[in-house]
């Protein structure tokens, strides 16, 4: 299988935000380093002029430039472990993948197997996510994390006392790779594949996780609405912290009401509960 590597240099700001884009356009491996990072995809899949569109509309917050390189195969279980970081959230959380050694002193301990979906914790919104959920009270809560990745958001659910876990996914390799993960996290948790209005769900979530993009977000949100209990709580991310007054707007009409909102490097989190 042949790959169109673009190495990217950019300011460090817009890294995030490339990636994020990247990932939406086929990209599906991704390689910090110091001066930016590089992208990855199947040469099928790849798109000159998508690229440049994408480049065009960043330049103005800062510096981008890109060179591609034609790669014959990659050997990406060795290029994860030469260039993966444990990742480290509020001194409380460490999401390391299991070449890493444990460090036992941090109360929650993720161990993954990396292998490209998203979710490994190294974007802002995952661990803008995590970081949110120390504040939450999971215990004997029912959970529903739609757009897991990787589930490490479902395994920290697990870690603070939820008992009841539904995660669920659209993408085959996500699907593989989370219940991978819940495995070697010991995370009862249930894995369904396929958007939300196609699974059947019936039973209220006490707390509801998606971390899909703004768009998604919209189109689902009467289903998050249907699928809370009352007094429940729906944590929101995937999108920049400028859509935030739409996904509220929406939000307030299904009867979802604002808690709390953080924000880092343009991206953001929200917190919403459902109320009478």
């Amino acid at each position: 299988m042949n790959f169109k590597g673009v190495h990217f240099t950019c300011d460090p700001h817009l890294s995030d935000l490339l990636i994020a884009e990247l990932s939406m356009l086929s990209y599906d491996s991704f390689e910090e380093h110091q001066m930016g990072f590089s992208a990855y995809c199947e040469v099928l899949n790849f798109n000159q002029s998508l690229l440049d569109n994408l480049v065009k509309k960043y330049q103005l917050l800062g510096t981008i430039s890109y060179k591609l390189e034609a790669v014959a195969r990659i050997n990406w279980n060795r290029e994860w472990e030469k260039n993966y970081a444990a990742v480290v959230i509020a001194d409380k959380i460490m999401v390391r993948a299991i070449f890493h050694e444990p460090q036992d002193h941090f109360k929650h301990q993720i161990v993954i197997h990396p292998k490209m979906s998203f979710g490994t914790g190294h974007h802002t919104t995952t661990s803008l996510i995590l970081e949110e959920q120390l504040s939450i009270d999971h215990y004997q809560k029912k959970i529903y994390d739609f757009g897991t990745g990787t589930g490490v958001l479902s395994i920290l659910a697990h870690q603070l006392g939820a008992t009841h876990i539904v995660a669920t996914d659209v993408d085959d390799w996500c699907i593989e790779n989370a219940q991978e993960n819940f495995n070697l996290n010991d995370c009862p948790g249930q894995v369904l594949k396929g958007v939300i209005r196609d699974l059947s769900l019936k039973d209220q979530a006490d707390i509801i996780i998606a971390n899909i993009n703004k768009n998604v977000l919209l189109n689902e949100m009467p289903e998050y609405a249907r699928l809370l209990a009352l007094n429940g709580v729906l944590i929101l991310s995937g999108f920049y912290e400028n859509d935030a007054p739409k996904i509220y707007a929406h939000a307030e009409k299904l009867g979802l009401k604002r808690i709390h909102q953080k924000c880092l490097s343009l991206w953001t989190v929200i917190v919403l509960s459902k109320r009478i």
